[in-house]
């Protein structure tokens, strides 16, 4: 059958907390934070990278550039001049002239190109990259400074980390060094008269690959860091959410025992006086029914059976009043090793006798290997009675009651008791409620029996629970511990 449990260690089941909604406000802020922060600083270490590289580039351009131009002048305009009067670098062998003397002068260097610039229009006159010979309005803003004789640079920079996935375009840089190409010999305190502007091109994609490289594994390393920082606080701060919880759960279920206890205690000592009251009258009518019953046998015949209801009567309703008396002041446990084995045989052989009439078979499946327990033999003779007339109203047609003690699951000390009946079951919104006092389905009861049970198993430190199925039977299980 399929179980339906109802647990009675916790009668008082509180309502769900709230979920700890800063945990998850502050352990998303807390990644976002992270991830910015991880971003900023690997683009700061790489933008201070890149300007590093750029100065110390540019300042190596500016040596290059001016060494190569005092080369020029000196190896080949002064020569040229006086060969052949003057400097005509359309003529074949001035380009040959001129171009010699700059691979030399720019052999082992990281020098990609050169180009010379005429001095009287943006006209390229000399590159040792032939096809950009003779083209016009190439040197920009770095060529118009460099006639005011100002050094300047510029950086042709394209790609990015996404440039070092397989298949994607290379990374590529370029720092292009503009200087004026002044005459080294002057006159006077004239300043030397500018000849043309030096263009000295210097290839920077490796270094800026290495840089964007380390900004990605920066970037990774940061992220790995940070991912095992935000994990650590995501669980620092869900082992603190799941301590409030817990605690707020605990809080909320001992403020609601209490004010159950304090409804308990209330009604207990109502209950009480009440049953007190009750009682001694109750025991006066029964008496006096008793002695009616014999008198009216003798006086009129045939009329002792009227004084035998109340007396009947009577005796149920000081059933009812000792049930009422044991809810509002149980019995205090006293412990004695004892073996349940004997206290569900003695039930059983007290039960029986009613159960054959009501068509009801009893099967004992008792463990005989269980050790006593520390348990106070007459509380949980009750206690188990109470299961087993339950079981036995649970069957109006007969059936099977079967009682069996075993060993906990997993091995662990103590025993478990489980009584299971085959009769109509328990509705499965009645199932919470059964442990609840003065709650009952039946037509007559006080609905403590129940009750009762919980509180004597509870006094020896166990549990009870039920597992049932409407229609097909229920099964009551009672965990002892050891003591």
């Amino acid at each position: 059958m399929t179980p339906r449990k109802s647990k009675i260690t916790d009668p008082a089941k509180p309502a769900p907390s709230k979920p700890f909604r800063l945990v998850k406000f502050f352990s998303f802020t807390g990644l976002v934070v992270f991830l910015v922060f991880t971003l900023a600083l690997s683009w700061l270490i790489t933008n201070h990278a890149k300007k590093v590289l750029l100065d110390r580039s540019e300042a190596y351009s500016l040596v290059v550039a001016e060494n190569l131009g005092h080369q020029v002048f000196q190896q080949f305009v002064v020569p040229t001049v006086l060969r052949y009067g003057k400097i005509a670098l359309r003529k074949p062998e001035q380009q040959e002239a001129l171009d010699k003397v700059v691979r030399d002068a720019t052999h082992g260097l990281r020098i990609q190109s050169v180009t010379i610039f005429d001095s009287r229009k943006n006209i390229i006159s000399f590159s040792t990259h032939k096809e950009l010979i003779g083209r016009v309005d190439l040197g920009g803003i770095e060529y118009q400074r460099a006639l005011e004789r100002k050094s300047s640079s510029r950086l042709n920079s394209r790609g990015n980390v996404l440039n070092l996935l397989p298949g994607a375009p290379k990374i590529s840089s370029e720092l292009h060094t503009y200087i004026p190409f002044v005459q080294r010999q002057t006159f006077g305190n004239k300043p030397a008269p500018i000849m043309g502007v030096i263009e000295v091109v210097q290839d920077l994609s490796e270094d800026v690959e290495e840089i964007v490289r380390f900004q990605a594994y920066v970037s990774a390393i940061l992220l790995v860091i940070m991912s095992g920082l935000f994990a650590v606080l995501r669980f620092i701060v869900g082992k603190a959410e799941r301590i409030i919880e817990n605690r707020a759960e605990e809080r909320r279920r001992l403020e609601e025992q209490l004010h159950q206890n304090e409804k308990l205690a209330t009604l207990g000592k109502m209950v009480a006086s009440v049953s007190h009251e009750i009682k001694n009258p109750l025991g006066i009518v029964r008496s006096t029914a008793e002695i009616l019953g014999k008198r009216l046998k003798s006086v009129a015949p045939g009329n002792e059976h009227l004084a035998n209801i109340i007396v009947e009567e009577a005796g149920r309703l000081d059933g009812i009043v000792r049930e009422f008396l044991d809810f509002a002041r149980p019995q205090v446990a006293k412990f004695a090793l004892t073996s349940v084995n004997d206290v569900l045989e003695k039930v059983a052989n007290f039960i029986e006798p009613d159960l054959a009439q009501r068509k009801i078979t009893l099967a004992l499946e008792l463990d005989s290997t269980l050790d006593p327990l520390a348990i106070d033999r007459e509380l949980l003779y009750r206690a188990f009675l109470n299961i087993l007339v339950n079981g036995r109203q649970a069957m109006p047609e007969g059936g099977t009651l079967t009682v069996r003690s075993r060993r906990p699951d997993g091995g662990q000390g103590g025993m478990v008791v489980e009584v299971v009946d085959t009769g109509i079951g328990i509705a499965p919104d009645k199932v919470g409620r059964i442990f609840t006092p003065f709650y009952t389905d039946k037509n007559r009861g006080t609905g403590l029996g129940l009750a009762i049970v919980q509180n004597i198993i509870a006094s020896h430190g166990g549990e009870i629970e039920v597992d049932s199925e409407e229609g097909r039977g229920s099964l009551f299980r009672v965990t002892l511990p050891n003591r």
